[in-house]
């Protein structure tokens, strides 16, 4: 009796053990709600730095890509926590409305206007406003997401300052309705034109793997800065908005360490993103 009175005092040591330390083990992480655009996603980029959020803070992170107008319109109705962007315009027009607070800039790449090798348009090297004019005077395809997603607003923007009208209706615009990579992919079926990220055309040329493809025909524009800025959802809105993990966030992919991983992260050798979260959003 005494040796079984022994280990039944070790078997409820052991079970105290189990239930204190095992709770912990595999107590879930919190998880963070984000919308973002589909070039975060399409580049790898979030991939690679979900695990590394995970280590840093123990915050788990679900996310929706969809177009920026997409993704801002989740931050609206109180869907996510937080959202990262690429339409500075759309974040001026989300952050006056009230729906968004802390703004902070992240990282920058720049748009590109891409085509087919033979160019059949000869814009090769124009401004971009320029080389828009010539397509819809030449009426070669331009192949265009029209999901009111960044890229989409600033092919919009461009169109305007070139002084092309009524483009929407004519035959030589393609309107998709799809993500930047599937955009992209059209493109390149219907021998057009598309404006894109460049992080997501080097995504899109890595996967060629030497096969013939869409080109840079049309870059290094001004006009052609692609910004992104991470923004929380205003928690007075919302009950439901977990404001303090979005804020972690935002100080997490902002803070100079995972500045410096995201000027790490490349595709075939090339940086997609450029860190930029010292400067102020919108300015």
């Amino acid at each position: 009796m005494r040796i079984n009175k022994r280990f039944t005092i070790i078997a409820a040591i052991l079970a105290v053990f189990v239930l204190a330390f095992g709770s912990v083990a595999f107590a879930k992480a919190p998880v963070l709600r984000m919308a973002t655009t589909t070039s975060t996603n399409d580049t790898g980029l979030l991939d690679y730095l979900a695990p590394i959020l995970l280590k840093d803070t123990g915050i788990d992170v679900q996310w929706v890509s969809v177009g920026t107008g997409a993704a801002l319109k989740h931050g609206e109705n109180g869907d996510v926590d937080v959202v990262l962007t690429h339409d500075p315009a759309a974040e001026d027009k989300f952050q006056a409305a009230g729906f968004g607070v802390n703004r902070r800039n992240v990282m920058y790449n720049d748009f590109v206007l891409i085509g087919p090798a033979k160019d059949p348009a000869g814009i090769k090297g124009k401004p971009v406003t320029e080389a828009l004019a010539t397509i819809a005077k030449k009426g070669s395809k331009l192949v265009s997401r029209a999901d009111k997603s960044g890229t989409n607003m600033a092919e919009l923007r461009l169109l305007a300052k070139a002084g092309v009208k009524d483009f929407d209706k004519a035959p030589w615009y393609v309107q998709t309705g799809q993500g930047m990579l599937k955009t992209i992919n059209i493109a390149a079926e219907q021998n057009g034109y598309c404006l894109t990220d460049r992080g997501t055309f080097l995504k899109y040329n890595a996967g060629l793997n030497g096969k013939p493809g869409l080109v840079i025909v049309v870059e290094g524009d001004k006009n052609l800065l692609n910004q992104y800025s991470v923004m929380a959802v205003n928690p007075t809105r919302y009950d439901n908005v977990k404001y303090d993990l979005a804020l972690k966030y935002i100080d997490w992919i902002t803070s100079s360490k995972v500045q410096k991983d995201i000027a790490n992260y490349k595709v075939a050798g090339k940086q997609l993103f450029f860190p930029n979260a010292l400067k102020r959003a919108g300015h």
